[in-house]
């Protein structure tokens, strides 16, 4: 058995490509060996700034030997038939093939065997289709090149057993230089690829250890990077790189600001980790920290230390790519210097920002444009405003501090340090705030109303956070699609999709006993839109959502759309998440019981009869069944069986007790499996049928009456 490796090596790889990169590369080589019947033991991808590595281990030295058998005509086909067969399988005579009998009869059956080729012939093919199917999102043309790739690629290492794959690379094809000329016409010279071959060297470190290195093979190549300053493995880069700066903030009696992305991002921008201190100058740190961290972390890509209380410390970690003979103390003094230039924007900001009162900031959003549909953000304030209120009083938060939040929420889009640092949008107002007097209340609601922003962001708890937050989100996502702006399977640019998620986790996180549906009206009223229909829409659009949301909690989606469809006795569909939820907890156990298990294969079987009967009269079934015409002790049963349960479950459904609800359905199995063992429902005396199928009109009913059973899967 034997290794494959190969290595692209390039310029500079922007980090949020690598990791995705290198699984493509293992991704496209393994499924094109596997095509080609080359089985293999490992393949193990790594990434750094600089190079994709892909190892492939436990490959045969050749391929297997292929034996294809072709069935043919019958023996004794006209002759059209056998040649054409024949000549499918390459073959020239019948003395080439074989007759089997295969119980229906004689046939020809060619049997072609194909010795297996040197792996190593079909590796520059393989090789080669992978390099130029890598899906980046961007690539680029160099020089004169007609290859696309993600940066400049400048050699390509390929070795399989220890020797070098005989293969190259064509980045583009040169025009022939002419020869000589007669008249306008250029004569000779024949169009030349440009090429970039195989080869078994690469290089280490880009500064510390430029030189080409000799490699044999993938421990080869693992040993002589790690002597030449590359960390190939991007978890010990990871590591590294943590140790390093830990060991630096504890030094200063500090601790690292933990950043999961940004430690992502840093291990694909260095090959060799060398972590450094740095200062901030202690005239910046009365910025609100978050501006801090986020010039830091977006365009200096430094690590945030705290102190032993939780606050923010005036020092950085930085990694820089390379050690120096200086220890690290210029490159530390240059990124200070950059820092300080980037800080000085944001305290001059800061300090212009808070000396204008919010409320003057606000007036100015009537002169920026939300959506051209949809008018200024003036105006959007306005509704959410009125919005806000509606959903305060129903959760029984201040309502005036609420108004007053909403009214303030977006003042701080038109300041000088959203403008400059857009992500503190809401934290600057909330800040700002706190400065100008505004209540906890306001000034956390101002922060928190674009919350939670994704699934791992935190949701608000404050009842007037929570009640702007909702605001926001649902006039967004009924403006949108007020004017048809829709997300689609690939896309979402108003983000409508986060907007319900939100809106979703704010209501059964709080447990807010709010109908959806109630505010899609108030929110539509405020907009002027006339289009009831769209309630219907957004509450479906939810149900999807809930389904996303639920998924990793197990939660089954046909329950979902059975609660949800269920409807509220409204004429609509359920807009109570909680309650829609708690029919759901309720469903799940019950159709995981042996009860309502067959008392839903009861439902399908009661509900395809009057399918197909009320099709064939031309009518429902849908009337009381006459207590005259139940003759049979089983169907007197059922109808006795169906009035208790109804007499039951609508008393606990009411109150909410869907636990109560489910065990009064789950005392119908019995009567209903009796019924159907010894009940006729198509009896021949019509009144007798037509009874019959009203009782099983009234098992659909008394079911459907919880949720929507003809969507619950088996």
């Amino acid at each position: 058995m034997a290794e494959l490796l190969i290595e692209l090596f390039s310029e500079e790889i922007p980090a949020r490509m690598q990791v995705r990169a290198a699984d493509d590369l293992k991704r496209l080589v393994t499924i094109k060996l596997a095509e080609a019947g080359l089985a293999f033991q490992d393949a193990i991808a790594h990434s750094t700034p600089r190079r994709l590595t892909l190892a492939v281990t436990g490959l045969p030295v050749r391929q297997a030997d292929v034996r294809d058998e072709r069935k043919g005509p019958r023996v004794g086909s006209p002759d059209a038939a056998v040649q054409g067969f024949l000549r499918g399988a390459g073959l020239t005579s019948l003395d080439q093939c074989e007759q089997r009998d295969t119980g229906k009869g004689v046939f020809w059956f060619a049997v072609v065997e194909r010795p297996g080729g040197a792996t190593v012939d079909a590796l520059p093919g393989i090789i080669d289709a992978a390099i130029r199917e890598l899906p980046w999102p961007k690539s680029m043309r160099w020089g004169n090149n007609t290859f696309r790739w993600v940066r400049p690629l400048q050699s390509i290492l390929a070795l399989f057993d220890g020797a070098v794959v005989p293969g190259t690379l064509t980045l583009r094809t040169a025009e022939p230089a002419p020869e000589a000329s007669e008249g306008n016409v250029c004569l000779g010279g024949e169009p030349t690829a440009v090429t970039l071959p195989y080869g078994n060297t690469t290089r280490g470190h880009r500064f510390l250890a430029p030189d080409a290195l000799t490699i044999t093979d993938f421990a080869d190549y693992q040993q002589k990077l790690a002597g030449a300053f590359v960390v190939l493995d991007r978890e010990a880069r990871k590591a590294r790189i943590l140790e390093q700066a830990n060991r630096l903030a504890a030094a200063e009696g500090l601790t690292l600001r933990d950043d999961p992305g940004l430690l992502e991002e840093v291990a694909g921008l260095v090959e060799w980790p060398v972590g450094l201190i740095g200062t901030i100058d202690q005239a910046f740190m009365d910025v609100p920290a978050e501006v801090l961290t986020t010039s830091m972390r977006t365009h200096q890509r430094y690590f945030a230390l705290e102190t032993a209380d939780g606050n923010l410390a005036p020092r950085f970690i930085l990694m820089a790519n390379r050690t120096t003979e200086d220890e690290g103390r210029a490159v530390v003094a240059g990124n200070e210097r950059v820092l300080r230039a980037r800080l000085s924007d944001a305290k001059f900001f800061w300090d212009l920002d808070r000396k204008v009162p919010l409320e003057d900031q606000a007036k100015k959003l009537a002169d920026i444009t939300f959506h051209a549909k949809l008018g200024t953000t003036a105006a959007k304030v306005h509704r959410v405003e009125g919005l806000a209120a509606v959903i305060a009083r129903a959760i029984h938060a201040d309502v005036d501090a609420t108004r007053r939040a909403a009214r303030l929420a977006k003042a701080d889009l038109v300041t000088g340090l959203v403008g400059e640092f857009p992500e503190v949008q809401g934290v600057v107002g909330r800040y700002i705030a706190y400065e100008q007097g505004e209540s906890a209340a306001v000034a956390e609601a101002i922060a928190d109303h674009y919350k939670p922003l994704g699934p791992s962001d935190s949701c608000p708890t404050a009842p007037v956070s929570v009640a702007v937050a909702l605001a926001d989100k649902i006039d967004t996502l009924v403006a949108f699609f007020g004017i048809d702006e829709k997300p689609t399977g690939s896309r979402d640019p108003f983000a409508l999709r986060r907007a319900a998620l939100g809106v979703i986790r704010l209501v059964v996180e709080n447990g807010l006993r709010l109908d959806l549906g109630d505010l899609f009206l108030v929110a539509r009223g405020q907009l002027a839109l006339d289009n009831a229909a769209l309630d219907g829409e957004l509450l479906a659009f939810f149900a999807d959502r809930l389904v996303v949301a639920l998924r990793e909690k197990g939660v089954r989606h046909d329950l979902i759309a059975a609660a949800l469809s269920h409807g509220t006795g409204a004429g609509r569909a359920e807009g109570d998440l909680v309650r829609l939820l708690a029919r759901v907890d309720a469903l799940a156990g019950f159709v995981n019981t042996d009860d309502g298990a067959n008392l839903l294969a009861a439902f399908r079987r009661a509900a395809n009869i009057l399918r197909i009967e009320e099709k064939k009269d031309g009518h429902a079934h849908d009337g009381v069944p006459d207590a005259a015409l139940l003759r049979v002790d089983e169907e007197k049963a059922l109808a006795a069986a169906l009035d208790a349960a109804r007499t039951a479950s609508e008393p606990a459904l009411a109150a909410e007790d869907y636990v109560g609800t489910m065990a009064a359905l789950a005392s119908l199995r019995g009567p209903v499996d009796a019924f159907f063992d010894k009940v006729t429902v198509n009896a021949d005396d019509p009144a007798l049928r037509a009874n019959r199928l009203r009782l099983l009109a009234g098992i659909r009913r008394t079911l459907n009456h919880v949720a929507d059973f003809s969507v619950i899967e088996g």
